[in-house]
């Protein structure tokens, strides 16, 4: 059903501008409205249909830091408001945990938010997540984003960040800058430790394999391209937040990075920026555990969060793209530019294959911490 009922949003008043360089550069400028455009000039959800109304409480798990911050302020207290639902937050969501509450019994989560592949991970070992119930999902939101047991929530890219006072005006913009150690010296931090997925991806890539000729990827080729960069990778990291600090702790000149989490930096004024080129175009859903003591008021949350206006709130808080095709009228056209689901930075970044992934990640997983250890 078509939910959106929502008032035309009325221009805004932008003090910042947000300057990107295209064609495989980084952000000029910070890409954080938090002091560019005031709470206040955010579009209001004015109404909401009736069946999203209720009472009791929803138990959503998030991944800290920016990002559930900017839930919270964007999508958590407004839906509290408008719906009756009281929302209880948490940070630490992890699909292991997941599995770990569906198979004793006790689940403490009615919502949590996962990468599709934890998903994928989740529903091949079992019935672990509950089917979600279309009925309530705004017709907005794009067919790619909608699975039957997690829906996309936000678009978002794995990328390059660097320093920009390391290089000596130098600019990186491809993997093979990254691995390059003569023209851009200095350490770097990556991604890949535990039972996770390794940025084979940007291995590959550095080794000069096209983009649109990665799937299916060459774990070997991959490893033996790590190989060369091995002893410059100080830190091998495990959540979004430690790459970050890093830059900005001057540990690392350069690393892999959640792209919308570099926005923070840029607005404290650290010397940083990403490149767009090369990155992997991800997107990231709500699952609701199986056995969900408030699936009810879940499914709502699901759904209110995924409607166009609370998803341009989203984009404004934090630089994430919306799932919700309609999401993009809410959003001023200064912004829309340099979210990644922008045409021009979608040019750019390369799709996650989820698929492979799915069929794959225990494989490469092992052999990438064995490379690792040895």
């Amino acid at each position: 059903m078509q939910i959106e009922k929502q008032r035309k949003y009325s221009s805004v008043t932008v003090r910042r501008r947000y300057l990107l360089t295209l064609g495989g550069a980084a952000l000029a400028a910070p890409f954080i409205l938090r002091s560019g455009l005031a709470q206040g000039a955010w579009p209001e959800q004015t109404t909401i249909p009736d069946i999203l109304k209720g009472s009791g409480e929803v138990r959503i798990a998030g991944y800290g830091g920016t990002v559930q911050e900017a839930q919270q302020k964007a999508q958590f207290q407004p839906f509290e408001k408008a719906t009756g639902i009281k929302v209880r937050d948490f940070p630490g969501a992890d699909w292991a945990k997941v599995k770990a509450m569906v198979d004793t019994g006790n689940v403490g989560w009615d919502v949590v938010h996962l990468g599709h592949a934890n998903a994928i991970d989740l529903m091949k070992t079992g019935d672990y997540l509950e089917k979600i119930d279309y009925s309530l999902i705004d017709d907005g939101v794009r067919r790619e984003y909608r699975f039957e047991y997690d829906l996309g929530m936000m678009v978002h890219a794995q990328v390059m960040g660097y320093r920009t006072d390391a290089f000596r005006g130098a600019t990186p913009a491809s993997w093979a800058d990254f691995w390059d150690i003569q023209k851009f010296p200095g350490d770097r931090a990556m991604y890949g430790v535990g039972p996770a997925y390794p940025e084979l991806e940007f291995a590959l890539m550095a080794a000069g394999v096209p983009p649109d000729k990665l799937y299916p990827l060459d774990i070997d080729k991959a490893l033996a391209s790590y190989d060369k960069i091995k002893k410059s990778v100080v830190k091998w990291w495990t959540t979004g937040a430690q790459p970050t600090q890093m830059l900005t702790d001057r540990e690392v000149v350069m690393a892999t990075v959640y792209g919308h989490r570099m926005a923070a930096l840029q607005e404290q004024g650290v010397p940083v920026a990403i490149s767009w080129n090369q990155g992997v175009a991800k997107f990231d859903t709500w699952g609701i555990p199986r056995g969900a003591r408030n699936k009810v008021n879940a499914m709502k949350f699901v759904a209110y969060t995924t409607m166009p206006i609370p998803q341009a709130r989203f984009a404004l808080a934090i630089p994430v793209g919306p799932v919700n095709e309609a999401a993009q009228k809410y959003i001023p056209p200064q912004r829309l530019v340099v979210l990644p689901s922008a045409p021009e930075i979608k040019k750019q970044v390369v799709p996650y294959n989820y698929e492979w992934w799915a069929a794959n990640r225990e494989r490469a997983a092992a052999k990438f911490t064995k490379w690792l250890l040895g």
